[in-house]
């Protein structure tokens, strides 16, 4: 869930292997405040595609759509709710490579995409945003952004070859990072 007041909440369903299965919008805080409707909503969705987990996104409205999910919507099952960090996710939604994997959907639905798959597999989605722009500290400005992005590539490239990655999910981008792997070949293993 990408939380928000006046524009509503983005709620997005991920199957396993991280793929948009299906979105549409919320209203369950001021202004519109259609609390009921959005606890339907919610448990329909919750049922039709067995919803493990729930991510909230931590910007605007994180804490109220948090107590809204809490308070008013009671699960058959114990689904976990997680406030997970947004930072970079509006980038990310408007950068070339969600054009490229969600060539139909506008940027509000790539945003709550990326925080529902930075719960499932943090690195796998952060790896997708420009450095400078997930917000780490007051400091990453300062240094030579070509040195902070060559040591960020350094490190991402240790983990995915000495961890691996799961190829069912990974992205074409990810892949990239395997040795071994240039954009074509990662790009022919997606498409197979």
């Amino acid at each position: 869930i990408d939380p928000g007041f006046r524009t509503g909440c983005k709620v997005v369903c991920l199957d396993r292997q991280v793929n948009l299965v299906h979105n549409e919008t919320i209203y369950p805080n001021p202004p519109q405040n259609q609390t009921a409707l959005s606890v339907k909503k919610i448990i329909t969705l919750v049922s039709a595609y067995k919803t493990e987990a729930i991510a909230i996104g931590n910007g605007t409205a994180s804490r109220e759509t948090e107590d809204f999910i809490r308070k008013y919507v009671r699960f058959e099952n114990d689904i976990q709710v997680f406030v997970v960090n947004e930072s970079g996710a509006s980038i990310y939604s408007a950068s070339k490579t969600a054009r490229d994997e969600f060539p139909d959907y506008d940027v509000t639905v790539r945003g709550a995409v990326s925080i529902g798959r930075r719960l499932m597999d943090p690195l796998a989605e952060l790896v997708k945003i420009d450095p400078k722009s997930i917000g780490v500290g007051q400091y990453q400005h300062d240094v030579d952004q070509q040195k902070l992005q060559n040591s960020l590539d350094e490190v991402v490239m240790s983990c995915v070859n000495a961890v691996g990655v799961e190829v069912n999910t990974a992205s074409s981008h990810l892949l990239t990072y395997v040795s071994g792997l240039g954009p074509q070949l990662a790009q022919n293993i997606i498409d197979y």
